[in-house]
């Protein structure tokens, strides 16, 4: 009997799913920098500036099980065609709800184009679908990685996107989405046409093949929670990837709109956000290294040392634009090291035949924190100003840092029990 070349069908694999997250980095990239600008214009006041990253990734995670369940049942190759498709369609209402300065129909729009980041996180975990233990973080890191070209250009789209606005008389801040919407039309025909054979379907057909039980049909939050119940490393991950997303949502989604009212030009906004995107994505190959190299828990760790960093900087020079920008990129850094190795950890904690219900329902919750990291960021920046936002975030950073090393401290005493 004649088995796939797993090895040649992952090269294969991440080569799709890196150019697929390249396209996909263009709609978010456009929506981390013009998303809340555009809601304090169409809002008329800073006030709703932090709903629009609240409802896009709001939309990211009720997005997330619907395509982690229709991955589990069909494969990852139509769940993130049909989350491209999805995001296609926010993209086009984004357009719309601006040229009718229509506040409600405009974060709806946020949510639904939300669904393109749902498609960016299950991307990471289709990279390991069919990863060797030993270079599952470094594999699921070069994916990550190739989100950097379109997500850094997407803030970038600023210039561009304004002219082809004017050129097709769209409303103000909107010429960026229509480049992203063709953006997500690429992404979505791209993992319809090339990502075959499936990675989710081979590593299922694998398992089957190794004795290991297929899992039920339909599997819900419950089953999620029972599972990580039960597995303190698949929950501590999970834990670590809410609240690095909640902490960078939360600086992130403020800073547009601080810059702003202190009269910073829009194009230089958009260079900021792309070097707080380009430290998110550009260096994750080299935590995907150190993950697999030093441990996952120990580059967590590395990657609060560094949000906190961020947070540190910001709190002291929240006036300078420098300051600010230095801020950013480390902000990006701790949130790649934090993300990468978690999503590595989550991977190997669970049985494959239970790993498309808890990632779902990974970044589900990871979305969620985000959402409400974005809405109570634009509170605390409202109510006390973007300094000492920076304070709050704090206390998030440090409950990850105390999670994993009690996860240390319990398995230590496990293995000398």
């Amino acid at each position: 009997m004649s088995y796939p070349d797993y090895r040649a069908i992952q090269r294969r694999s991440l080569r799709v799913l890196a150019a697929g997250q390249i396209l996909g980095g263009l709609g978010m990239g456009a929506a981390f920098s013009l998303g809340s600008l555009l809601t304090a214009e169409v809002g008329g006041s800073p006030a709703y500036a932090g709903l629009s990253a609240t409802m896009s990734t709001l939309g990211t995670a009720l997005f997330a099980i619907p395509l982690a369940r229709l991955a589990g049942r069909v494969g990852r190759r139509y769940a993130l065609a049909t989350g491209g498709a999805i995001g296609l369609v926010g993209a086009v209402m984004v357009i719309v709800a601006a040229g009718m300065s229509n506040l409600p129909l405009l974060l709806v729009s946020m949510l639904t184009l939300g669904a393109g980041g749902a498609v960016n996180l299950q991307t990471r975990f289709a990279a390991a679908d069919l990863a060797r233990a030993e270079t599952r973080a470094r594999d699921l890191s070069l994916v990550v990685w190739a989100t950097t070209i379109g997500i850094v250009a997407g803030p970038n789209l600023v210039g561009p996107g304004d002219a082809l606005g004017d050129s097709l008389g769209l409303p103000l801040f909107t010429g960026a989405f229509a480049i992203a919407a063709f953006a997500q039309l690429c992404s979505a025909v791209l993992f319809l046409t090339a990502l075959r054979p499936d990675p989710l379907l081979l590593a299922k057909q694998r398992a089957i093949d190794e004795g290991v039980p297929a899992p039920a049909a339909r599997r819900g939050f419950g089953v999620a929670v029972k599972i990580l119940a039960e597995t303190p490393a698949g929950a501590v991950a999970v834990f670590t990837l809410a609240m690095s997303h909640a902490t960078m949502v939360a600086v992130m989604a403020m800073t547009p709109v601080h810059l702003a009212l202190h009269d910073v030009v829009l194009p230089l906004i958009g260079l900021v956000i792309s070097l707080h995107t380009a430290g998110m994505y550009a260096f994750s190959p080299v935590f995907g290294w150190l993950a697999d190299r030093i441990g996952r828990t120990t580059t967590i760790l590395i990657g609060q040392a560094i949000l906190f960093s961020s947070l540190v900087v910001n709190f002291s020079a929240p006036d300078s634009v420098g300051a600010v920008t230095i801020a950013l990129v480390l902000l990006g850094l701790g949130w790649s090291a934090s993300t990468v190795s978690a999503s590595a950890l989550l991977t190997e904690s669970v049985a494959a035949e239970n790993r498309t219900t808890v990632q779902g329902f990974s970044d589900s919750v990871m979305s969620f924190a985000g959402a409400g990291g974005g809405a109570l960021a634009g509170l605390v920046l409202a109510a006390v100003g973007y300094g000492l936002l920076n304070v709050w975030v704090m206390c998030l950073v440090g409950l990850v840092a105390i999670s994993v090393l009690l996860l240390g401290w319990r398995n230590k005493s496990v293995h000398t029990a």
